[in-house]
């Protein structure tokens, strides 16, 4: 009652009126019941649709705010009950179906800092709200913390995964004097920080201002409905002038008017927009209002980030090369994945699980010890054993035990790896060096792979009507060339900026009519912003990316976005089944209450009739 007052006023008024009339057989009572829930109803609607003229908002309301006012002058209130019911309603249904189909949204944010842990001058530790974190306030975070907002470390060091806002996939290292972002996740290590900003200014509260303004925004399929209302309403209203010469009866023009309501355009609309929105939040694809699930279904051509959405973004294993004829390539992994089953460092578990996969177990070690983000060594039979960085091998080895000259070939090229000297990766690669005894004995190339489905997704996205596909990525031509051709997408650009990412979307945009946008990273935020449609990847919390993108994938699947395209296909459909099918029975009803052959009451009738089926038809969006 208190959200939605008028249609419960309506709906209550209609009924107590009815059991009046049921129960007398008069109409008396139940006329002044009815008349008086058509002024209290009915005056508030017609002053508001008044207003919005006056503001040059010509929406498709205006007939039904003329019905209102005819039904209040003609003393024919059970008709204009029926109007103010239907309009009332279906603006209810709009703001309630938008609310709750956006609630799945509000999980991921429910996925932000929701506490800290702040430490006092006297070292008492205390679990207090984010929203109570001060400017200078010292803060601890342990190991897989969300960091509670931004801030400087001052004390300790940690693996700090800032993918969600860079698609950066390898965590960075960070010491004293390193800034850190709120919504980043501590993966090993625990450290003291400075808070340099409060909750308010973070990623995500920025997120929540910027969905509540998106849910409050009147999407654009409802003003695809009022663009039909322009020349709608200009012919009804000619129909009614037509109706009484006619008739010379006020009453038939109302009839007209009653019947002339647009409830294809007022009520069964906003319910296609709130049926797909829902059926996409089911599929896990948070739309943040009517105009993305109408634009996407309108698509083009589709531009992709590469890293952390068309691949994975973390590390793959793709060779090992044992540099010891004694040692084979599957020893050397074993031996290697052993030393690291104790580090978080994203390459070390790739290393991990990629052993287990093939050896079922790894070995026991002793004396294990890590320096964060470079390596980790530890002895297995008596081996010292190390597997990490280049800086890290150097750190450890004396230098008499590099080899001068050692030729491998690793991934189509030659290796020579000479004194002091680091190893050049294939593009797009990440290596790791292992040795035995201070002898370097093997390297491990990681490289970032493909995501399943893609290719299937492109061939999808074809049937759909999407005739052009680009890889938008700030890495190498031959890297993004190869993934390209792995995922079948139709064109490239490389070595991109940020601001040259938008650039091209731009240029797609002029040459289509919907540009979307899909990518993951901080990187891609300018581009998702400046798309028609900006799909994010949010399965880990993406910040940035999901402020300026229009819809956002709950879970780390970029096929979903082919299931959004076709979604937004579906609900345009229905919505226009709607609309030509409601409107084309009201032209068939107001031409026969021109000639004063349908009462207000039926066609009150008549049009709920309509009502009830366009909006049984926009429910199937759902």
């Amino acid at each position: 009652m208190r959200a939605y007052p008028i249609p419960v006023i309506a709906l209550i008024g209609l009924i107590v009126g009815g059991i009046f009339f049921l129960a007398s057989r008069q109409l008396g009572v139940a006329n002044w019941v009815w008349y008086f829930t058509l002024l209290i109803g009915g005056i508030p609607l017609a002053l508001g649709t008044l207003g919005g003229m006056l503001r040059g908002h010509f929406a498709s309301d205006i007939i039904a705010m003329l019905a209102i006012i005819a039904a209040i002058l003609l003393d024919q209130a059970f008709a204009g009950v029926i109007v103010v019911l239907m309009q009332s309603g279906g603006e209810a249904i709009e703001k309630y179906g938008l609310r709750r189909a956006t609630s799945t949204l509000d999980d991921l944010l429910a996925r932000a800092p929701r506490q800290a842990r702040r430490k006092s001058s006297d070292n008492v530790l205390e679990d207090i709200r984010v929203e109570e974190v001060k400017v200078g306030d010292t803060l601890i975070v342990r190991q897989g913390d969300l960091i509670p907002v931004d801030g400087t470390i001052i004390n300790g060091s940690a693996q700090v995964d800032e993918s969600a806002l860079t698609g950066e996939p390898l965590p960075k290292s960070k010491t004293v004097g390193d800034q850190v972002m709120s919504g980043t996740i501590s993966e090993s290590g625990g450290f003291e920080m400075h808070a340099d900003r409060v909750s308010e200014e973070s990623q995500y509260s920025r997120i929540v201002a910027l969905v509540r303004q998106a849910q409050d925004e009147k999407p654009p399929i409802q003003r695809l409905a009022d663009r039909y209302a322009v020349w709608f309403t200009p012919i009804a209203l000619a129909i009614s002038g037509i109706a009484f010469l006619i008739t010379l009866n006020p009453i038939s023009v109302l009839s007209v008017l009653v019947v002339a309501t647009p409830c294809p355009l007022i009520l069964a609309t906003p319910i296609a927009v709130i049926s797909s929105v829902n059926r996409a939040a089911q599929d896990s694809i948070i739309v943040k209002g009517g105009a993305a699930i109408e634009q996407i279904g309108y698509a083009q051509v589709v531009a992709f980030d590469k890293t952390g959405t068309i691949t994975y973004g973390t590390p793959t294993l793709d060779k090992v090369v044992s540099l010891d004829k004694h040692i084979s390539a599957d020893e050397l992994l074993l031996k290697a994945a052993s030393v690291e089953q104790f580090s978080s460092h994203i390459i070390a578990k790739s290393l991990v699980q990629e052993a287990q996969k093939r050896f079922h177990r790894l070995e026991p070690i002793t004396d294990y010890v890590e320096t964060p983000g470079l390596g980790a060594q530890a002895s297995i039979l008596n081996q010292n054993i190390a597997v990490g960085s280049k800086k890290f091998i150097d750190s450890i080895l004396d230098k008499k035990n590099y080899q001068e000259e050692l030729g491998v070939d690793v991934n189509g090229q030659r290796l020579l790896l000479l004194q002091g000297q680091n190893y050049e990766a294939g593009k797009g690669q990440m290596t790791a060096y292992v040795s035995i005894n201070g002898t370097i004995t093997g390297i491990l190339t990681f490289s970032d792979q493909i995501r399943l489905g893609v290719p299937e997704m492109m061939h999808r996205l074809a049937t759909l009507g999407v005739t052009e596909t680009v890889l938008l990525t700030g890495d190498n031509t031959e890297n993004a060339l190869s993934i390209a051709r792995q995922a079948g997408i139709n064109n490239v650009e490389a070595n991109l900026l940020p601001e040259e990412k938008v650039a091209i979307i731009r240029k797609l945009s002029e040459r289509f009519k919907t540009t979307v946008m899909v990518g993951d990273g901080i990187n891609d935020a300018p581009a998702l912003a400046a798309a028609t449609v900006g799909v994010a990847m949010g399965a880990h919390g993406t910040g940035i990316s999901a402020e300026a993108a229009d819809i956002v994938l709950l879970v780390d699947d970029v096929t979903k976005v082919a299931d959004a395209i076709q979604i937004g296909q579906r609900m345009l459909k229905i919505a226009k089944q709607g609309i030509y099918v409601g409107l084309g029975l009201s032209f068939v009803f107001m031409a026969i209450a021109s000639f004063g052959l349908i009462p207000p009451a039926i066609g009150a009738m008549l049009q709920e009739a309509i009502d009830a089926s366009v909006v049984l038809n926009a429910l199937r969006a759902r």
